[in-house]
């Protein structure tokens, strides 16, 4: 089987051009590639856009550097109304543009991408102003709006551990929106905490994405950025 495992951050990130959109995962700092990010940040790639959660601090340097153009995320705003970020302040400046998506429709566009589905109705979001101009069609006395899968050329992923030929295996909250983002974006690349093992060295029922939706593996060294 092909190994899949890079030397380093920079390797892994250097041929992402830019006008990409990238996923990124995480609750705050658990499951988030952190490593990834922050290449990067260095490698200089822009007009960028993001796929996440909300806009975190590693999505929020790109973001104020200028190099994002579009985020698509469940949450906008920052948890405390008081804080004034980069991002509320270029939105309102109408300098970035911004996709808000409620938390589960988010989740469920990004795996529809990852299994090939076009689209899917949802009742979530029925008589906001999230769902205008959107097709609306009735299931079972019941209205609902189309949404459409979210793919990217890229995922960024944080894993527990890997194989060399990057069957995953995810710890605690880092299965967030990890394991869907893996399938749903063109090239995963793959920062790993603990360990990369040769090919068996991860039970089976313990793999939690298989390899064959990884493309590219780093390990985060003693020393890595965020370890």
């Amino acid at each position: 089987m092909k190994n899949k495992v890079l030397p380093s951050f920079e390797a892994a990130v250097a041929d992402v051009p830019d006008g990409s959109t990238i996923m990124v995962p995480g609750f705050g700092t658990p499951g988030t590639p952190r490593n990834l990010m922050s290449a990067l940040v260095d490698q200089g790639a822009t007009n960028l856009a993001t796929i996440s959660n909300s806009v975190n601090r590693d999505i929020a340097v790109l973001v104020e550097a200028g190099r994002v153009r579009k985020v698509f995320c469940a949450f906008t705003a920052p948890t405390h109304p008081s804080r004034d970020t980069p991002f509320v302040r270029m939105y309102n400046n109408d300098e970035i543009d911004a996709e808000l998506v409620p938390q589960g429709t988010l989740a469920e566009r990004i795996r529809a991408a990852g299994a090939g589905i076009g689209a899917f109705y949802t009742p979530t979001s029925v008589g906001t102003e999230l769902a205008e101009d959107k097709e609306h069609r009735e299931i079972n006395g019941r209205m609902h709006v189309l949404e459409y899968a979210l793919p990217a050329e890229y995922a960024f992923i944080r894993a527990w551990r890997s194989d060399t030929f990057g069957n995953l295996q995810f710890r605690f909250a880092q299965r967030n929106f990890n394991p869907i983002m893996a399938m749903a974006a063109e090239v995963t690349v793959v920062e790993v905490e603990h360990e990369i093992v040769e090919v068996g060295g991860i039970d089976p029922d313990c793999v939690h994405v298989p390899g064959v939706y990884v493309d590219r593996i780093v390990q985060i060294p003693p020393d890595g950025i965020f370890d």
